[in-house]
């Protein structure tokens, strides 16, 4: 594990490899915040309400919608530069988690996509697709509910995981159900609109 944070280091103090801030979607402008648009619950630090098997909390990101009609390849990008860090297969509740370095360090979360084109501790800039959003047919199977995407932005290190023969390059969760409060969104999370305001004015 220590040979790897030392890679992932390396990798992203690297001067040969930088990018701008972007949204994460593709659009005529991904440097505009009007370009993004969200589902209706998908605000950050929302109260979600209790359901079966998850408790109540506090919506620790964005739901990103759909930018155009496109239902076969609509393509998922990262904000920065980074490394992905974690990898998770399984349907609906796919995942990426990449970790990034300006003057400090971020992690970002990608949920419910599909068609995942990278590999896990690959050095990604915000111009590499990373995924797309689901295609009719897997929307068809999983439920339309999963027409966007869920994005995050950690202040904090994502949760180790231990090691899982099943899911072997899922190696971090995030804190997406545990905060039940708004100190415990705000010790974790970024707003990631506050955030894209602030980087994007800065950059541009």
């Amino acid at each position: 594990m220590l040979k790897t944070y030392l890679l992932i280091t390396i990798l992203l103090c690297s001067s040969d490899f930088k990018s701008d801030y972007k949204l994460p979607i593709n659009s005529s402008d991904r440097t505009k915040t009007a370009n993004l648009k969200l589902t209706e619950i998908g605000k950050f630090g929302i109260q979600r309400k209790e359901r079966p098997g998850i408790p109540s909390h506090y919506h620790t990101g964005i739901d990103i919608k759909r930018p155009s009609n496109n239902y076969k390849d609509e393509p998922i990008y990262p904000i920065f530069e980074g490394i992905v860090i974690s990898i998770r297969e399984d349907g609906p509740y796919a995942q990426l988690i990449i970790e990034h370095k300006s003057n400090h360090k971020f992690w970002t979360v990608y949920e419910h996509i599909a068609g995942i084109k990278v590999d896990l501790f690959e050095k990604v800039s915000s111009n590499t697709p990373i995924a797309r959003f689901m295609s009719r047919s897997e929307l068809d199977k999983y439920g339309w509910q999963f027409d966007h995407f869920h994005f995050e932005i950690l202040k904090v290190q994502p949760i180790k995981l231990k090691p899982d023969k099943s899911k072997p390059e899922r190696l971090f969760a995030s804190y997406t159900l545990s905060c039940r409060s708004i100190k415990e969104l705000n010790t974790y999370f970024y707003d990631p609109m506050s955030f894209f305001n602030k980087q994007l004015k800065k950059t541009y």
